[in-house]
């Protein structure tokens, strides 16, 4: 018996006239069964921690919330102060505001925002697809082409592609991603007029039905054609700020992760056998050099989505980051902790369907 035979799928038994019989699961699936199990109950314990980070932190921020949140004027009555503080439940201790707060998530309640006056969820809600419209949209495009460009880069080793993907991807990570939008702000919008300035949709053009909260989706749903080219050409130059750093992180990183597959020695004997260079990537050099490829784009994407506030604010894209600067600058705290806990959910998420497709590709990880 070979040592992968236990992570191997029986497969239906066949009863006595050849018809199938109940299936059975064999070792494979009480391993991957248990590998799922233990990431979830880390995931669950993660998120506790999450909940309750996210509220210190909030809390540690020096400056009077009530006083930004009802005026200074306001903030000198010592009646107004009262009331706010126990709508809010800011008159209780640390441990108490503590316990509410994970009472309100158990409900799915983050609270009210003390500057707009409506649930944070709410806020998040219209705050939320925006953003992911466009990280969506640079996480796709800087996979293919950042994937692409290391693997290139990674057989052409010493060559002279290899040293102007190399240029490519350093001049990708280092140029600052704020001085890059205003660029292509300045250069794409204002001289040659390619490209929308800012905004979603141009002004006059009405916001297709909500589905999903993102436009595009939503127009193509709806077959609103002339709102789906409209919120397409908004898109492109958000979407290719944040996809050039993108794609100089992932082509130095996928260069390097290749570079070491491409060392080892049954790569060289399915050389000696002949196979084709087209083969041998896709069936053994992509496949063992996807794990840390995989972990980088997950973590990618979690910096798209928490780290756009300057790209948001330069192309006035109503998203996740702009909501975020706003509630920061007025010591919004509830809204603060809602964006936290938020982006935090999202690398929480991640990390877990980057573990589970870890023991996918690689059954010795579920075994570990």
């Amino acid at each position: 018996m070979s040592p992968d035979s236990e992570l191997t799928d029986p497969g239906p038994a066949l009863g006595p006239g050849g018809e199938a019989g109940p299936v059975r699961r064999g070792p494979a699936h009480a391993v991957l069964w248990r590998y799922i199990g233990k990431r979830l109950l880390i995931a669950v314990g993660l998120l506790w921690g999450m909940t309750l980070v996210t509220f210190a932190l909030t809390n540690l921020v020096p400056g009077d919330p009530v006083a930004a949140a009802l005026g200074q004027r306001a903030a000198d009555d010592p009646a107004i102060v009262e009331r706010f503080r126990q709508q809010y439940g800011l008159d209780q201790s640390l441990a108490g505001q503590y316990w509410d707060y994970l009472v309100r998530l158990v409900h799915l309640d983050l609270g009210t925002s003390w500057q707009t006056h409506n649930p944070v969820a709410r806020d998040l809600a219209k705050a939320i697809p925006a953003t992911m419209e466009i990280a969506f949209g640079a996480i796709i495009m800087a996979a293919l082409i950042g994937i692409s460009f290391g693997a290139w880069s990674a057989y052409r080793k010493g060559k002279m592609a290899d040293q102007i993907l190399r240029l490519v991807s350093l001049a990708g990570i280092s140029l600052p991603t704020f001085w890059v939008a205003i660029v292509f702000f300045y250069a794409f919008y204002y001289r040659l007029g390619w490209a929308p300035g800012s905004g979603r949709l141009s002004p006059g053009m009405p916001a297709p039905p909500k589905i999903t909260g993102m436009y595009t989706v939503d127009a193509l749903l709806t077959g609103q054609w002339s709102v789906f080219m409209d919120a397409s050409a908004h898109l492109v130059l958000p979407t290719a700020v944040l996809t050039l750093y993108t794609i100089g992180l992932l082509t130095r990183f996928s260069r390097t992760s290749f570079l070491e597959v491409l060392d080892k020695g049954y790569i060289e004997a399915a050389k000696a056998k002949g196979l084709p260079g087209r083969t041998i990537f896709f069936k053994y050099v992509l496949r063992a050099g996807a794990i840390p490829i995989l972990t980088v784009i997950g973590l990618a994407f979690g910096s798209l989505l928490s780290g756009t506030v300057l790209v948001e604010s330069i192309f006035g894209w109503p998203g996740l980051g702009s909501y975020a600067y706003q509630a920061a600058s007025r010591l919004d705290l509830l809204a603060v902790m809602g964006v936290g806990l938020f982006v935090g959910l999202v690398y929480l998420c991640i990390n877990l369907v980057v573990d589970l497709a870890y023991g996918f590709i690689d059954p010795r990880v579920r075994v570990g």
